[in-house]
């Protein structure tokens, strides 16, 4: 338990430049996710190939993967909208809205009784996104599509909850994003007759931002919470997700100086949010020190 707890939040801080590397480049976020998935999947396919861990799994799995890699774009194109709608600490803030969802849907997916206190904590986290929405009206647009990613993202990790026991985290990813990218590929047509971008190629400064994005924060990432899920709940992976937004946040005010249009509200929000991660995190570590077996 320990070892996973410490991938997953080493895969949360790195996921935290994402909302950062996101506002850099100037793509506008379909062609931002194509560009993303297409070189992580090419990245991935190469270091597989040449470590000889390509795999082959059955067609009924690899149909499993591309509809969860279909999630995974819908989210990423989601959040780095509200990002370009919003900003930064916006998109972020919403990510705490993933508590909740999880608390709800994780019983459905694994035949499980809803757990009261995941209700409490996710609520804490969502009244926090009230105040933020209440207060700050002219992000309300950007709140909405980042909620719509957060339940995305909700959507995809229970499913990789069900597949990641029996398929390596890697294969997984490969066939996932491989899957996301050729969805995105074949609506391509449908979003540049209706949506035109006003940059369709990446310029040279977005390339190094594409690569930072697609190596770091998505192949090692990704990588890292796979494993991680195996041995945690994915309510426990969304909730502390939540600490995606402190780092990201924390960034935002450094390299954008977001603080400088944030109001009241958002700072209360964003505290009743924090309570909500370490109220989850005291919880995770009770339960942890009571079930330890001493061998």
């Amino acid at each position: 338990m320990k070892s996973a707890l410490i991938k997953l939040h080493v895969a949360v801080f790195l996921w935290g430049f994402t909302g950062v590397l996101g506002r850099l480049i100037s793509l506008d976020a379909f062609m931002l996710v194509w560009y993303r998935m297409l070189i992580t999947v090419l990245t991935l396919f190469f270091l597989m190939f040449l470590r000889k861990e390509l795999q082959r799994i059955p067609l009924q799995k690899v149909l499993q993967l591309i509809g969860i890699g279909a999630l995974v774009a819908g989210h990423w194109i989601t959040f780095y909208g509200s990002i370009k709608i919003a900003n930064v600490s916006i998109a972020l803030t919403c990510l705490s809205s993933a508590g909740l969802f999880t608390a709800f849907l994780e019983p459905l997916f694994f035949r499980r009784r809803i757990n009261t206190v995941e209700i409490l904590l996710g609520l804490i986290a969502i009244a926090g996104i009230y105040l933020i929405f209440h207060f700050d009206s002219q992000y309300r647009l950007g709140i909405i599509i980042g909620i719509i990613s957060t339940l995305l993202s909700v959507l995809f990790s229970l499913m990789n909850k069900k597949l990641v026991s029996n398929i390596p985290p890697k294969t997984m990813m490969l066939y996932e994003l491989s899957g996301g990218w050729l969805v995105l590929t074949l609506v391509l047509p449908v979003f540049l007759q209706y949506f035109p971008p006003k940059q369709f190629v990446p310029g040279t400064a977005d390339w190094g931002w594409l690569l930072l994005l697609s190596w770091l924060c998505t192949v090692l990432a990704m990588d890292l919470s796979l494993q991680a899920l195996k041995k945690i709940t994915a309510f426990t992976q969304n909730l502390t997700l939540n600490l995606e937004p402190v780092y990201g946040i924390i960034l935002a005010f450094i390299v954008y100086h977001e603080n400088e249009n944030l109001s009241a509200g958002f700072y209360a929000g964003f505290s009743l949010i924090i309570l909500a991660v370490v109220l989850q995190t005291m919880l995770v570590v009770y339960k942890t020190k009571r079930f330890v077996v001493v061998e």
